[in-house]
């Protein structure tokens, strides 16, 4: 969940390396770090906190030892050790010849860590990552081996998890980029490279990268690109051209990511969509799972696997692919799928989502399920990254670069492309008539003009918020496409927010929460019309019978409602399973504008990052 970053070139580095790591700083921000190569020595300057904390310290510092044309960076989610300024990235070797930064775990670091100790190499730090570096730098030294050689061989010592960049000033020309598990990717520029765990601060620089697969290291030596595999095999780079844009990567007049993410959903819904319906044939057109479709049409089982909110897309799609294509779907959190002994039969589809494309346990669980033979589809929104490489096929969200820690428009791309697949394999299994489809296919095309809508419910949300900046419990309810709603609004104002938060199935309410609920309890009801309206009329009595301040999201010009609730929420009618796309929307508003009259860091919440590449 750290981000590293890596110049080497004609450039003085450390600009390069500090817009790196303010453009990676969603990956993790306890710590930050820069190591540069000048007059023959590494300068290394870290410290606790934001980079803007590092930019302080070093404006501080000697500022003549910043000059360089190579050096490497880091910004840190702590994982062994506190997060500390000694225990920052980069890490220096005992002997200072080596420094390297690290995202990711060294799983073996402690019997490492005990061999070194006995051969006399100190450690300063609490981290596995500096055991690796006095490991390079013993075998180094040992072997009489150069720099690339030497990490080779360390790697084929350590077990875990890693994304690292090395540089030794023994050889200065040279930097050393390896992986297992972590991403990183690499731009090439003329005659300079840039390395970085995503393409964000690669793409001002450059459009032609290559991503390194597992078990592969790249050598930059005297301008030039190598790579090959831990086991020494030369492979060829296959270099891609970055789709992205540097305008995506700014707040665009926002205050927060976070706010600009959840206003430019219209654009990303329609995106995920474009060009994959077609209203007058009554037809889905899904590139990626084309040549799949068969085994889609044959399978007796989908299990959907993810964590977090992508867990919640997947939950969605389960009432989705339950209703429409008529095959029962299981819904799986990748941290305990991958361990336990699933029963995965070879005509499973199993469908992986994840908005990086990197998060460490769903991996895990794609490389379990294609293990026992089934076919693994995957729902992605960043081009390149691990998921989409290592699934048969898949699905790509176009949400655009999302650096609010919160997800929230890959929420909505997520369940927009899980829908187009459902309808597709509805087609395919003529469960549908041309005439329901059309009318699906019509109304999916007018919700992003309803999401751009539904957020104009922004300052009558803004209101509410602050009625409940201090509550202390919150709990979110919901019945059938408005559960997974629930649990997602619930998980959103905890992470920004700091408010404990509970999602419930509505009908579940009597058999425990309803004990929670007194007058100072907020509760949240997803109301939208719906087959289960009556229902939802009866629990929300339940909850007003026991004082508890009722926040209504409601369809619009629903007065039964507005009768019932202290608070409500109005938004365009639509079908049901259209609701989650426009009810989805006030719920992260809410979120944002509770954390923002709360004083809390919405963009980069405590103890958060926004992908998760480690256990």
């Amino acid at each position: 969940m750290c981000g590293i970053v890596g110049y080497i070139g004609n450039k003085e580095a450390w600009p390069v390396l500090v817009k790196g790591l303010e453009r990676l700083e969603y990956r993790g921000y306890d710590s930050a770090g820069v190591a540069i190569l000048h007059g023959g020595n590494f300068s290394v300057y870290k410290k606790k906190g934001r980079v803007a904390e590092l930019s302080k310290f070093v404006k501080n510092e000697n500022k003549e030892n910043i000059f360089g044309g190579v050096g490497i960076a880091h910004t840190r989610w702590a994982t062994h050790g506190e997060p500390s300024d000694r225990n920052a990235h980069p890490h220096l070797s005992s002997g200072g010849d080596i420094v390297i930064v690290h995202n990711g775990i060294i799983e073996n670091y402690l019997s490492i860590k005990k061999i070194l100790t006995e051969k006399g190499y100190k450690f300063i730090s609490d981290t596995d990552t500096e055991v690796l570096a006095n490991l390079i730098e013993d075998i180094k030294k040992n072997a009489r081996v150069n720099i690339d050689e030497a990490v080779r061989l360390a790697l084929k010592q350590v077990v875990g998890a890693y994304a690292i960049i090395v540089l030794s000033k023994d050889d200065p020309n040279t930097m050393v980029i390896a992986k297992v598990g972590s991403p990183v990717v690499i731009g090439m520029g003329r005659g300079e490279f840039f390395v970085a765990s995503d393409a964000t601060p690669i793409v001002e620089y450059t459009k032609k990268v290559v991503y390194l697969e597992d078990r592969e290291m790249a050598i930059i030596k005297n301008k030039k690109l190598t790579i090959k595999t831990i086991d020494n095999k030369i492979k060829n780079p296959y270099f891609q051209k970055l789709q992205m844009k540097i305008d995506e990567l700014e707040k665009g007049g926002f205050p927060h990511f976070m706010l600009k993410e959840i206003f430019d959903q219209p654009r990303s819904i329609e995106d995920s969509m474009r060009g994959r319906i077609n209203i007058k044939n009554a037809v889905v057109k899904l590139g990626g799972i084309e040549n799949y479709l068969d085994k889609l049409v044959n399978a007796k089982r989908i299990l959907i696997i993810a964590c977090g909110t992508s867990w919640h897309a997947g939950l969605e799609a389960k009432y989705f692919f339950e209703e429409f294509s008529l095959i029962p779907v299981g819904v799986e959190y990748a941290s305990e799928f991958r361990y336990r002994n699933p029963v995965i039969y070879k005509d499973d589809i199993v469908i992986v989502i994840s908005q990086s494309g990197e998060t460490a346990d769903t991996l895990a669980a794609l490389q379990l399920a294609k293990e026992k033979g089934a076919t693994v589809l995957g729902i992605c929104n960043v081009v390149g990254a691990s998921i989409p490489r290592a699934t048969d096929a898949g699905i790509y969200t176009h949400a655009g670069p999302e650096i609010g820690v919160a997800s929230t428009k890959a929420f909505t791309a997520q369940i927009t492309a899980l829908l187009l697949l459902c309808l597709c394999l509805a087609k395919e299994k003529n469960i549908l008539n041309k005439k329901r489809m059309k009318e699906l296919l019509t109304e999916l095309e007018k919700i992003p003009k309803k999401v751009k809508e539904v957020l104009k419910v922004d300052e009558v949300v803004k209101k509410i918020a602050k009625e409940f900046k201090n509550a202390k419990n919150f709990i979110f309810l919901g019945r059938g496409y408005g559960f997974p709603l629930a649990l997602e609004g619930a998980l959103k104002l905890k992470e920004i927010s700091y408010i404990h938060a509970e999602g419930f199935a509505m009908g579940e309410m009597k058999h425990g929460s309803i004990a929670l609920v007194d007058e100072n309890m907020p509760v949240v009801f997803i109301a939208t019309k719906g087959p289960l309206y009556e229902k939802v009329v009866s629990n929300m009595m339940e909850v007003k019978a026991r004082k508890g301040k009722i926040i209504a999201i409601l369809s619009k010009g629903d007065k039964n409602i507005k009768k019932i609730a202290d608070y409500v929420i109005e938004i365009p009618e639509t079908s049901d399973v259209m609701m989650p796309f426009i009810a989805s929307i006030p719920l992260q508003l809410l979120a944002y504008y509770v954390a923002l009259f709360r004083g809390c860091d919405i963009d980069k919440p405590r103890n958060l990052a926004k992908s998760v590449t480690v256990e």
